[in-house]
């Protein structure tokens, strides 16, 4: 028996859209983000953030898998290197999220990342992102010039 267009209606919002400058995502928030409080346990929110990143990589055509799977000529990953961010607000529970994730500029085998957590237009977390792909020897790696358009800021 067929699923009649249900899978995907299921997964049609699920990796979120690219826009002009990036991806944007939703989310909600469940019992299990929050602490004793009700509102989301600080580190919650890096699980967030890195949903909108994976989904970024996956819409602009990176693929995790493809990347352990060796596509391009060796095993590669992404690490992060390096993370700011800055608490404005609190999420509570069922709260809707949406996670803005944007490139600010691409060197050598880094790539630095902007990225907003807000709820009905209120920013409730801003985090600045520095991530590197590297090696199966752990080393750094250029990124690739493929990649470019896919992930350079638009206007």
């Amino acid at each position: 028996m067929g699923d009649h267009g249900e899978e995907s209606a299921l997964t049609a919002g699920l990796t979120g859209i690219l826009t002009g400058t990036g991806h944007r995502l939703a989310a909600r928030v469940y019992y299990a983000d929050t602490d004793f409080s009700g509102v989301v346990y600080h580190a919650r929110y890096l699980e967030f953030l890195e949903r909108g990143r994976s989904d970024f990589l996956r819409m602009a055509g990176v693929h995790h898998t493809e990347l352990a799977d060796g596509k391009h000529g060796e095993r590669i990953s992404w690490v992060v290197r390096r993370m700011e961010i800055d608490f404005a607000a609190p999420a509570r529970i069922d709260d809707i999220l949406t996670i803005d994730t944007g490139t600010e500029d691409i060197s050598g085998a880094r790539i630095f990342m902007a990225q907003t957590l807000s709820r009905g237009g209120e920013v409730l977390v801003k985090a600045r992102v520095e991530a590197a792909i590297v090696g199966e020897n752990g080393r750094p790696r250029r990124f690739p010039k493929e990649w470019l358009p896919a992930f350079m800021p638009k206007g």
